[in-house]
């Protein structure tokens, strides 16, 4: 269970753009990344005010229903629904945006669920994904078409250099795709691109870099601009165009061979039909539907949310475990040294509870020598709980080893406790 949980899941990536100068140098899981960035503005108390805010649809603004841990609430209605309703309602939509929180198995169960079911009745179906860049799109050919093996595919597009959460959280997805020959379109810009428009404005882009976009990210738009309460400029204009190049993206898919397309992205940049959904829906008019998740926390029957938030909303009871252990060890490669260096100093996840110091030179995991970020946190992604592993390191001309176990995290606060819930 993690402390200081927000009660949505709500992912922005946020969090790992403002480290995208050094992505080579991310954290195995950034902590807290399911954390909404906004959270420091959060009261210490009470219910998260993303939930409930006054934007969105203005049919329901100041509407808000109650959401139990198993149900499944339409926003249009207030009322209950089956998973089956819900899908004969999708398929009304040519784009299906389904939000996850990135480290969340169960969220990432439904956006499964949500795929096999419409495939079930359209066979003529894509995903389109967040976590991968448009330059590695030929990766993702060769996956579906069958040539990589795993292994060769987690090596080929650099998964955890280029998303970095465990692939198993994806990996059914990924299965599903590739046993049913579905095309996986990868909706993402570059982020060094993203965080120079964050850093520099639109401006600062060569013609190259804007290429990747269908023009300015449009930042305009002021209930999308409370959603963020962006403190910086800069961190909105990121948002506003990770969106507007997903949205492109993802316009662009359904267009290619006239498929339905299931959107899987952070549910940061879908709630309230704001994001890339409502971009994607300005640009081509493709009708869509969006199904997010709400986390109930542990003693509560209910959170109250906004019935503008979405067309669908799941209730998710609080994760006690995450399905793969939270590693927390950034990892970056300086010019002229082969080695992989720790920067910088673990604060979070199983590296922070070990002894690693922010400089640490990796000589060895294991015993086996590792020069490659992707290839270390592979072999870091199959740890599970109980296990542990030896790092020798150099650290101010000694040599040290640092163990690494995963543990059983320490158990969290009491709910009343958490911030908020």
């Amino acid at each position: 269970m993690t402390p200081k949980r927000r009660s949505i899941l709500f992912v922005s990536a946020a969090a790992l753009l403002l480290a995208g100068a050094f992505a080579e140098a991310r954290t195995q899981v950034p902590a807290p990344a399911d954390q909404d960035p906004r959270a420091a503005a959060a009261p210490a108390d009470g219910p998260d005010p993303t939930l409930t805010l006054e934007i969105g649809d203005p049919k329901l603004k100041g509407k808000t229903m109650e959401v139990g841990a198993g149900a499944i609430l339409a926003g249009a209605s207030g009322a209950k629904v089956d998973f089956e309703r819900m899908v004969r309602d999708l398929m009304a939509a040519r784009i299906v945006h389904v939000g996850e929180t990135h480290d969340a198995m169960a969220m990432h169960e439904i956006e499964f669920q949500v795929i096999r079911a419409l495939y079930a009745r359209d066979r003529h179906l894509a995903i389109g994904l967040e976590m991968v860049p448009v330059t590695l799109q030929e990766t993702l050919n060769k996956w579906t078409a069958g040539i990589l093996s795993k292994e060769d595919f987690l090596r080929e597009i650099r998964w955890y250099v280029t998303w970095n959460f465990n692939f198993g959280y994806y990996e059914k997805i990924f299965d599903f795709a590739r046993e049913h020959r579905l095309p996986i379109y990868a909706l993402n810009a570059p982020r060094e691109v993203i965080s120079k428009i964050r850093m520099r404005g639109w401006d600062s882009l060569n013609d190259e870099e804007k290429a990747y976009f269908p023009g300015p990210p449009d930042v305009t738009n002021r209930d999308h601009r409370t959603l963020i309460r962006a403190v910086f400029e800069g961190l909105y204009r990121s948002q506003s165009a990770w969106d507007e190049v997903m949205g492109a993206n993802a316009v662009r898919a359904a267009g290619a061979e006239g498929r339905r397309v299931v959107v899987c992205v952070g549910s940061g940049h879908l709630l309230y039909n704001l994001g890339l959904n409502r971009r994607a829906y300005e640009r081509s008019q493709l009708p869509f539907k969006t199904v997010i998740a709400v986390e109930v926390p542990a003693g509560k029957k209910s959170v109250t949310v906004s019935r503008a938030i979405s067309d669908y909303v799941f209730g998710l009871a609080e994760e006690e475990k995450k399905a793969f252990p939270a590693i927390g060890l950034g990892l970056k490669k300086i010019d002229g040294l082969e080695n992989l260096v720790v920067d910088p100093k673990p604060t979070d996840g199983v590296a922070g509870r070990a002894t690693f110091e922010k400089g640490d030179v990796v000589l060895s995991v294991d015993g086996q020598a590792y020069t490659d970020i992707n290839e270390l946190r592979m072999a870091l992604a199959g740890l599970k709980c109980g296990d542990g592993i030896v790092f020798k390191v150099l650290r101010a001309g000694a040599v040290k080893d640092v163990r690494l176990a995963c543990e059983k995290e320490p158990a969290a606060e009491p709910a009343e406790k958490k911030r908020p819930d």
